[in-house]
């Protein structure tokens, strides 16, 4: 691993510890020459060997920082914090880990996400919607959001004051 300061390979573990449920290892590092302290973080390699297809039919490696990076846009200025982000990519993660061996299309990725970040804020759910369906009319907006709507005021009726002006 190399020291993100002086870009030394020279360093040595003084921590630890796994995290996320155990499904990752978090170690703490000394850089021997410039004495930096930085963390890294070790995830079972497997999970990488997923496959995604894309819409074009191309075959890329599952990454979870795109995934992050997706949820993270449509969360923008809502007030949700990066380990709510990291929560809800793990619980994608394990959704496609335990559903799919090999390949899983770019739909099922969003669906995955979609149902996790309904659950988390409605407003970031429209915005994830609204790429990943592609919409194109304000009328698709207005059906996504009438539904989320309904589906609010079904789960918790004191959840229906979130959409009311």
């Amino acid at each position: 691993m190399l020291c993100p300061s002086c870009k030394s390979a020279d360093n040595k573990v003084i921590d630890t510890r796994l995290t996320e449920g155990g499904a990752v290892i978090r170690r703490r590092r000394v850089c021997v020459p410039c004495s930096r302290r930085f963390t890294t973080k070790e995830r079972v390699e497997e999970e990488l060997r997923l496959m995604v297809v894309k819409r074009s039919g191309d075959r890329v490696p599952y990454d979870r920082e795109k995934v992050l990076n997706g949820i993270a846009r449509a969360c923008y200025k809502l007030g949700i914090d990066d380990p709510q982000l990291e929560q809800l990519v793990d619980r994608v993660e394990s959704d496609l880990f335990s559903n799919h061996d090999r390949e899983v299309t770019s739909d099922e990725v969003g669906a995955y996400v979609s149902s996790h970040l309904r659950r988390l804020h409605p407003v970031a759910y429209v915005r994830f919607m609204s790429v990943y369906r592609k919409f194109a009319t304000v009328d698709e907006f207005i059906e996504e959001i009438t539904d989320v709507r309904e589906r609010a005021a079904l789960e918790s009726p004191s959840q229906q004051s979130l959409f009311e002006a």
